[in-house]
């Protein structure tokens, strides 16, 4: 395997979100979204790193950054359609059309900044197989700021509001409904339903939503700040990173939760495997590795991955088995974790990291860093 810089790029501020476009025909992506905290946002060719449409964004400055999803099974003759959704201090969320740089709607959802973005494309659970059940329903985009949280069409009307969460939003995670067979979506996991959900943490806890309904489905109680929210691919695991140095892991469909505490730091940093296997977590100096097989990590010693500095960022990529990491130092790192001698490749950036994205095919990794500068890696072979 080559691992390489392809090409760079300076924004006017630290690069607070980056987002690869949905794969093009299959294959790669074609844009990089890269927002600054000043509030602009710029798009790059992925391929030249060439920039495209310098979007406005949001005059008091951009948080979050959210690529429209592709749809399933899109007419012949259509093209995609490049929308991306961005979050700001303005506590608006603002659609753009990526072809034209022109903005498409905006909706004012109050005085708190915008800080969470997450398209879902809801199915019914209790569709049979055919056609019809094939047919993936309208995509929305679940935003949060502050207490608020609200359900929007693309066109940026407002299909839900839900009632207002008893502290600040402090992250969403998607688990998007497993697609028809051949689509090359996970299959859900044993005894999990085949149905989109969305869960929200703040102090005090979890809650899981259905997508479809906007019923809340599970409440998970957490006597503390919760950072950081993922599920595993397979919609097994939901894992939250915790202010008291500490990683908790629920089971939603076996009523089953883990905790694992001990880190050194608050937990900002996870990142699941594609096989659901594996999460990478930071919270101190040396990123683990647990292996979620099975009755889970609890218990487990994880494989430690030894940085000079305290992990800022960690991920994996979306269908091979490579792991990025940064550092505070500014040190980058490419890992294979299973591998005897784990280490691939390592540079010094001129600023810690603080977004790392892998593109739609896993061939291009965008780093973004403090001081603005960003930088993209292409693997080969």
């Amino acid at each position: 395997m080559n691992f390489s810089k392809h090409w760079a790029a300076t924004l006017d501020d630290y690069v607070i979100d980056l987002a690869w476009s949905p794969a093009t025909g299959g294959g790669e992506s074609g844009f990089l979204a890269a927002a600054s905290s000043s509030g602009g946002i710029t798009l790059f060719n992925a391929a030249t790193g060439a920039p495209g449409p310098l979007l406005p964004g949001h005059p008091d400055g951009t948080n979050c950054l959210a690529w429209l999803p592709p749809a399933d099974s899109p007419p012949a003759a259509a093209s995609p359609q490049l929308l991306l959704a961005s979050g700001g201090q303005d506590g608006c969320v603002r659609f753009w059309d990526a072809t034209t740089g022109q903005q498409t709607a905006v909706v004012k959802l109050g005085p708190s900044w915008v800080e969470h973005l997450a398209w879902i494309t809801p199915r019914s659970p209790r569709a049979t197989p055919g056609p019809a059940a094939s047919a993936p329903g309208s995509p929305l985009l679940f935003a949060a700021a502050g207490k608020k949280l609200v359900a929007l069409r693309p066109d940026g009307s407002v299909a839900h509001a839900f009632p207002d969460a008893p502290k600040t939003i402090t992250a969403l995670a998607a688990r998007t409904a497993p697609a028809h067979a051949g689509s090359g979506a996970p299959a859900p996991a044993p005894g999990q339903p085949e149905a989109a959900r969305l869960a929200s943490a703040c102090f005090g806890g979890v809650v899981v939503w259905d997508a479809a309904t906007f019923s809340a489905v599970n409440e998970y109680p957490y006597g503390n700040t919760i950072h950081a929210l993922t599920w595993s691919p397979d919609g097994r695991w939901l894992v939250a990173g915790c202010q008291d140095n500490a990683v908790h892991l629920w089971i939603p469909s076996e009523e089953l939760e883990l905790h694992m505490s001990g880190y050194e730091t608050k937990l900002k940093e996870l990142s699941f495997s594609h096989d659901s296997r594996w999460l990478a977590t930071g919270g101190g100096r040396d990123a683990c590795v647990w292996d979620c097989s099975g009755a889970g990590p609890e218990g487990r010693e994880p494989l430690a991955l030894p940085q000079a500095a305290r992990t800022s960022a960690v991920a994996y990529q979306n269908r091979h088995g490579l792991l990025a990491t940064a550092a505070a130092d500014g040190t980058f790192s490419l890992w294979a974790p299973l591998r005897k001698n784990p280490l691939l490749a390592e540079a010094k950036l001129p600023s810690p990291a603080t977004q790392l994205a892998w593109s739609a095919a896993d061939s291009l990794l965008a780093v973004g860093t403090e001081k603005g500068q960003l930088f993209i890696f292409q693997t080969t072979g």
